[in-house]
């Protein structure tokens, strides 16, 4: 069993939580265990609740991902629109070969269509990448026009149950 509760270690408990120090912290600054510490601190109707904090850094977390994602989506952005910039532009080609190991190397109008293709390709990773990051905004005229949209296809399930055949006059059987 280790040494007694005395009053000693009651102030500095108040003291040190009153500075904001943690449960562990103050367990360790006076050389008594943590559930000691815990003891002392009920009894003086201390507590060591972090939920607050907890729950303001998580936000705090939060926010600064979701500005770090936008940042990313950007950059993704620029990079697709560079590719697809790149598609119109003056290419230059380059190899090197022959048994001498020449250079050589040809400007070309714009680059080939194999190339157009993998400029294509990563502009539309690129562009894709982003959006997954950044969604675009669900705009209310979007809403409204799916609304509609699912009004529309359930009224035309309706009539194909009523009458056998869709609105239009194909039959769906």
């Amino acid at each position: 069993m280790g040494r007694p509760i005395d009053d000693a270690d009651r102030e500095q408990v108040r003291r040190l939580h009153a500075q904001g120090k943690s449960r562990n912290e103050i367990a360790k600054t006076i050389e008594r265990s943590p559930s000691t510490v815990s003891k002392i601190a009920a009894a003086c109707d201390l507590t060591f609740d972090r939920a607050a904090e907890v729950e303001t850094a998580t936000r705090v977390r939060r926010a600064d991902l979701a500005a770090r994602r936008a940042d990313l989506a950007v950059t993704l952005h620029d990079v697709a629109e560079r590719e697809l910039g790149r598609m119109t532009e003056p290419h230059l080609y380059f190899e090197w070969g022959g048994k001498d190991h020449t250079y050589a190397q040809k400007w070309q109008d714009e680059p080939t269509p194999a190339d157009r293709r993998t400029m294509m390709a990563t502009a539309g990773a690129a562009l894709d990448r982003s959006l997954k990051l950044a969604p675009p905004r669900d705009e209310a005229g979007e809403r409204s026009r799916s609304v509609i949209g699912r009004l529309m296809e359930g009224l035309a399930r309706n009539y194909a149950e009523r009458h056998g055949s869709s609105p239009d006059g194909d039959d769906e059987q």
